[in-house]
């Protein structure tokens, strides 16, 4: 098997480029005839079978970015899950034939890899991936790494520990439905609350929320109850300052930033999935899969507009590639 895995791989390979910065439906194109990417010592190459998408890529697309990226002609995506089958000379984590997982770019805003998920083969160091849990399909877990490990690394930055309180805006979105499992079952939080739109409550309830939060009728800022920490996931560091307790931590991920609130970008490594990886196997830690999906490597461009709209459940897939 593994001799016919590295034996079979192509020159070329279908892709979806853009060659400029722009809307993904006017910049984003497919072409059938990519040169697969070439690896370094430290690289494998993967056969990818699954990649999801996060707010990163076309923020990434639009140019948000561009003065710390690499230029275009770019294949997106940070999130793949595949199978190995290639290894640069220096890599000892794996071999050809392992399944595994991981977030391509350890950076995540500074130049960026031009070569991303969204291809049939793609390449990264080593140290990015992890083994798959064999609990987990491709599709679940291509739709862990970025989120996950942002959600681990932003509580982690609060400081947060067992018998701590916490509110996460944004809770049924790709960060927000991890930072609820982990701050619940993983953390041992006193109190997990978080906010959704009103038919996303149960799914909040059902992740480890015990309190569900509707923000089309609650503003969470006027609750008497404060929170020790407060994760925000969509950008209103201006609002969640006002629901932390005196000394209490806010880390957010979208600017702009109203002190106490302090901002990160997430680094990329595969320790933390192998860390959570007991978690995962138990099913105590879930993958959320948006139900519109997963989105046919055809279909892109559509899995690209949906999660633009901001109305995505957990994370958006692209299954199977090609």
């Amino acid at each position: 098997m593994a001799a016919a895995l590295s034996d079979s791989i192509p020159s070329v390979n279908k892709a979806w480029v853009y060659s400029e910065y722009g809307q993904s439906a006017d910049v984003l194109k497919f072409d059938p005839n990519v040169a697969v990417p070439e690896i370094k010592e430290d690289q494998v190459l993967i056969k990818v079978f699954a990649a999801s998408l996060n707010p990163i890529d076309f923020k990434r697309m639009l140019g948000y970015f561009k003065e710390i990226d690499s230029p275009p002609p770019t294949v997106p995506g940070y999130d793949v899950a595949g199978v190995v089958v290639k290894v640069g000379s220096q890599v000892t984590k794996f071999k050809v034939g392992d399944e595994v997982y991981g977030d391509l770019n350890e950076n995540a805003l500074v130049n960026p890899k031009k070569f991303g998920s969204l291809a049939e083969y793609t390449a990264s160091e080593e140290r990015v991936f992890a083994l798959k849990p064999q609990n987990l399909s491709f599709v679940e877990a291509a739709s862990l790494p970025l989120a996950l490990e942002t959600a681990y690394e932003g509580l982690e930055r609060t400081e947060f520990s067992a018998g701590k309180s916490i509110l996460v805006l944004g809770g049924a979105g790709g960060v927000g439905t991890h930072v609820i499992q982990l701050a619940k079952h993983v953390f041992g939080a006193s109190k997990v609350a978080a906010t959704a739109s009103t038919k996303k409550l149960d799914l909040l309830r059902s992740l480890g929320a015990d309190l569900a939060i509707d923000y089309t009728k609650d503003n969470f800022e006027d609750l008497p109850e404060k929170f020790d920490v407060v994760y925000d996931a969509v950008g209103q560091s201006d609002k969640a300052v006002k629901a932390v307790k005196e000394g209490g931590r806010v880390v957010t991920l979208i600017g702009p930033i109203t002190p106490p609130a302090s901002m990160f970008v997430l680094t990329s490594t595969g320790s933390i999935l192998e860390k959570l990886k007991p978690y995962l196997e138990s099913g105590k830690v879930k993958p959320v899969i948006d139900p519109t999906g997963p989105y046919p490597f055809s279909k892109t461009i559509d899995a690209f507009t949906y999660l633009q709209t901001s109305r995505a459940t957990g994370k958006v897939v692209v299954y199977p590639i090609p």
